[in-house]
């Protein structure tokens, strides 16, 4: 009993000491999205604060595809040290929409919470529709003929659009695209009539006069996207789609390390001009309380995802 406990103790101050020391060298970042886009964001705008706070720089890699999961992948087989982070929302919607993932919620220790998002619905610039009063009539009118471009099956925008035809009570057309970047070109191009986006995805469009916004996925609205209403104001109550992106290192990763990066990324979070940065892209700096909450919160949320995706008809890949 006393060499195990010695052995347990050993164990135990082995992992503080490296902790202690930790990072020696850069460790990556890793996100499933490619450039331009909130995953990608948030992913920079972490590193470049764990940088600062740790002393030595993160470095960013993308590695997209699978909605997510070919990054998921990698971190979950790479070595836990610390030197391997992944930038991902919630494992459930992977789990529902593609088959025989390589990789499971306990191939991961939850960090942190990085940032809170909602998206938005807008037109080309050009639209025929001058309101979300006009564009809801249509759709009533004639079901399944309101095109939406969509940034891919399980994505944000799509569980988005899914939420606002149940709200709404309509029928639209989501024609899927491979990320939120070729969507808009879909929308500014005429080929689609609408799309739900995630902020940064479209802020730089609407600032350029090239698209106009007409409801935030949020229902009370959401400060860091002024002058756009919420579903509440805009004539669909109750309407609210949200997500969020947040750090997890591999399971066996020390603990001292996971709660090193823990407190360096909240630090990081609640410094003001963070957290304008994160909201002027229509994001919410989150950081979760410790990592068990962070943990509690993603189990908590899992089943009502998966219900989510599988009212859209989400297809499994």
């Amino acid at each position: 009993m006393r060499v195990v406990t010695g052995i347990v103790l050993f164990v135990l101050l082995l992992g503080h000491s490296f902790a202690q020391n930790y990072p020696t060298k850069p460790p990556k970042i890793v996100v499933g999205y490619p450039p331009g886009g909130s995953g990608d964001f948030t992913t920079r705008i972490i590193a470049d604060e764990l940088s600062k706070e740790l002393g030595v720089t993160f470095v960013v890699e993308n590695k997209p595809g699978a909605g997510g999961s070919i990054a998921s992948e990698y971190v979950a087989k790479s070595a836990p040290d610390g030197y391997t982070i992944l930038n991902q929302g919630n494992h459930a919607y992977n789990r529902v929409m593609y088959k025989d993932l390589s990789y499971s919620d306990k191939d991961f220790i939850p960090v942190s919470r990085v940032a809170n998002g909602a998206t938005l619905l807008v037109v080309g610039q050009n639209s025929q529709f001058q309101s979300l009063k006009e564009l809801i009539a249509f759709a009533k009118a004639n079901p399944g003929k309101l095109f939406n471009a969509s940034a891919g099956f399980g994505s944000a925008p799509h569980v988005a659009a899914c939420a606002f035809e149940a709200a709404a009570g309509i029928k639209i057309t989501s024609v899927q695209f491979k990320g939120g970047g070729p969507a808009a070109q879909s929308l500014l191009a005429g080929d689609t009539q609408m799309m739900f986006a995630t902020s940064p995805t479209v802020t730089g469009f609407i600032q350029a006069g090239r698209m106009r916004p007409f409801l935030v996925s949020i229902a009370k609205g959401s400060p860091s996207i002024p002058n756009v209403p919420g579903g509440d104001a805009a004539g669909v109550p109750g309407f609210q789609s949200t997500f969020w992106f947040g750090l997890y290192v591999p399971a066996g990763t020390p603990q001292p390390i996971v709660r090193r990066l823990h407190a360096a990324a909240a630090k990081a979070l609640s410094k003001p001009e963070v957290q304008q940065k994160i909201a002027a892209q229509g994001m919410d700096a989150l950081p979760s309380a410790s990592p068990e909450a962070f943990a509690d919160e993603i189990r908590a949320e899992a089943p009502e995802i998966e219900r989510a995706l599988k009212g859209c008809g989400a297809k499994i890949e």
